[in-house]
């Protein structure tokens, strides 16, 4: 995955995958540019914790992808 710093910007942050432990809730926007990178940032908005990492479909799955 690519992730940029600032729409337009062609500076490409690091990524660091990690081990599912928590769930958090955060607001996305769908929007890619030409390039294939995010036009927006997501915006964390809580820990979900009423729900199990396991719980959750793994990126690229549910009902959402589509």
């Amino acid at each position: 995955m690519r992730f940029s710093a600032t729409w337009g910007s062609r500076d490409v942050l690091d990524t660091t995958l990690v081990r599912p432990v928590l769930v958090a809730e955060v607001s996305a926007d769908r929007a890619i540019d030409h390039g294939g990178i995010y036009r927006h940032p997501l915006r964390f908005q809580r820990l979900r914790l009423d729900v199990a990492a396991d719980d959750v479909p793994q990126f690229g799955a549910g009902l959402a992808a589509g």
